[in-house]
């Protein structure tokens, strides 16, 4: 992992900000990874030392597809949380070729880490439907408790079920699925997460709470827990429409915040969290575990995606029917873009190539792509009801960390 010793020293002058929950931030020196090996699987990657990598996403640029993924069909899956379907959909014609039934709300397609299978989360059907990425066809489901999203260690030891309604992140065997061990959390709805630049520990947030978790790599502890509810944004509302259907939407009281999707910058230098009832993204300084500020997108701000180069950061607003695009380095919203008569782009990804930003348009029963360059609405694609969490795949990277392609 490439050092950029100029961010280091940028970080490092950052005083503290306001926001900050009590406790130390984890440790970025090196540690050692697991010696669980994975056969045919890429290696595990080195962290480093007290150190940031230039472009943490280096890895994930056009071509950079291993040997697993290149084997892999090029196809969108699209699960519908409404009409318990996961839909395939061809990228070249753009149409729907294939629809399969799954449990009761399927939430996301999440690539393992090894890139070998594609999970289909049915956290109301409590079950994992592995897709083999070089058919695209689904295969028998796994018994899983409550699996609302699903990530894995930087090493691809273990995986890090989000059982959002058990309070907890299951961490379980990344083949099997068989239980290791579960870590209780102190909040509700945890949902989405990302690791840090050197891998040692990942921030979750924890939707209908207002908070963010700090945990180690392994999910054996919590390091931390920030409180965004009592944080004041300048110049953002709280209008958003927090509609999220079934018991589990409704905010815990005393929460004024509703975070959503987490993701490092390309620079490793802060991790940003869409919040969709304050309508923007947070920004919290990696090496402080501090809230620096708050940046107003859009309503119902919800899933975040870099590009292919590291330049630039796309940010879905879900009840506007708007994509704000940051520059990666500055957080400076350089354009807008929205979906002609209204939409409700929700998560997806960016092409291989990097030229087309898929996203579900979560309320319409539709995938919408648009052009990365220009923000051009390019396919308005028909789906069953309630498309979520939408995965494009293969995608360049050495590994996934699971979500929707969260890929180094």
């Amino acid at each position: 992992m490439a050092v950029a010793a100029a961010v280091l020293l940028l970080s490092s002058c950052v005083g503290p900000a306001a926001g900050d929950a009590s406790g130390p931030a984890p440790s970025t020196t090196s540690r050692s990874t697991s010696s669980t090996s994975h056969p045919s699987a890429p290696p595990a990657p080195r962290t480093a030392r007290a150190a940031v990598a230039v472009n943490i996403y280096a890895g994930t640029r056009p071509g950079n597809l291993s040997v697993i993924t290149k084997q892999a069909r090029n196809l969108v899956y699209v699960p519908n949380t409404v009409s318990n379907t996961v839909q395939v959909i061809d990228p070249r014609t753009y149409t729907v070729t294939a629809t399969y039934p799954t449990g009761r709300e399927p939430q996301h397609v999440v690539p393992s880490w090894d890139m070998k299978t594609l999970w289909v989360n049915d956290d109301r059907g409590n079950d994992l439907v592995p897709i083999d990425p070089r058919t695209g066809r689904p295969g028998r489901p796994v018994h899983v408790e409550d699996p609302y999203n699903l990530y894995f260690t930087p090493d691809g030891a273990h995986a890090l079920v989000m059982a959002e309604r058990m309070r907890r992140i299951d961490v379980r065997n990344p083949r099997t699925m068989a239980l290791e061990h579960s870590l209780p959390v102190p909040c509700h709805g945890v949902n989405h997460a990302d690791y840090s630049a050197d891998l040692s520990f990942f921030v979750a947030s924890c939707e209908f709470s207002g908070k963010l978790l700090v945990v180690d790599r392994d999910a054996t502890k919590l390091i931390k827990v920030i409180d965004l509810s009592g944080l004041r944004t300048s110049g953002a509302g709280t209008t958003g429409m927090a509609s999220r259907t079934g018991p589990r939407a409704s905010l815990m009281p005393g929460a004024s915040a509703m975070p959503q999707d987490v993701r490092l910058t390309p620079d490793g230098t802060r991790f940003l969290v869409a919040d969709m009832l304050r309508n923007g993204i947070w920004v919290v300084r990696a090496s402080t575990l501090r809230v620096e500020r708050f940046i107003p997108t859009g309503k119902g701000a919800h899933g975040i995606y870099p590009d292919r180069a590291g330049r630039r950061i796309f940010v879905s607003n879900r009840d506007e029917g708007s994509i704000s695009v940051l520059d990666a380095s500055s957080l400076v919203i350089t354009a807008t873009w929205r979906i002609p008569g209204a939409g409700s782009p929700d998560m997806g990804g960016v092409s291989t190539d990097g030229s087309k930003l898929w996203l579900s348009g979560r309320y319409n029963s539709e995938v919408y792509v648009l052009d990365t360059g220009t923000g051009r609405l390019l396919r308005r694609i028909k789906v069953n009801a309630g498309p979520h969490g939408l995965l494009v795949w293969p995608q360049p990277g050495n590994f996934s960390l699971g979500h929707t392609g969260n890929m180094r």
